[in-house]
């Protein structure tokens, strides 16, 4: 791979050209990548309202009707259903892990088999977030399994 970098002040924002003979894995992961860093989910916690790099969020789940952003060292509720927060990830690293579960891949650690079918996920924070077997498959083909 070549990687070209120009800096240039007469640019608004960045701009991004990708070059390549065939769109493949390698290719959607860096565009994954790029778009990950633009994007912001909104939170509440405490009364108060925070914004966070999506790329901070481990994983999103929905307890009880409630969705909440897991981060490293916080955990915020968003005001959005996980359907919403999936079709403003798309293009990330976020991948559906169960009807309740979108975990970001780019904090997965390991994967090991669990009952059933499933899959337990272990995220760099030592959590571990069970992946139900309807999704296991996408899971796998993710890594290349």
């Amino acid at each position: 791979m070549k990687l070209t970098l120009e800096e240039r002040r007469d640019l608004a924002e960045v701009e991004v050209d990708i070059r390549c003979p065939v769109i493949d894995r390698r290719v959607r992961a860096i565009v994954a990548a790029a778009n990950a860093d633009d994007r912001r989910l909104v939170g509440t916690a405490d009364g108060s309202t925070f914004i966070v790099e999506a790329a901070e969020v481990l994983y999103a789940e929905t307890v009880d009707g409630r969705t909440f952003l897991y981060g490293r060292n916080r955990v915020l509720e968003s005001p959005l259903r996980l359907y919403g927060l999936e079709d403003q990830l798309a293009g990330t690293e976020f991948v559906r892990a169960s009807k309740s579960l979108l975990v970001n891949f780019d904090h997965v650690r390991g994967l090991r088999p669990y009952l059933n079918a499933r899959l337990e996920l272990i995220l760099e924070n030592g959590e571990h977030v069970i992946a139900s077997r309807q999704y296991a498959p996408a899971i796998k083909r993710k890594i290349g399994l």
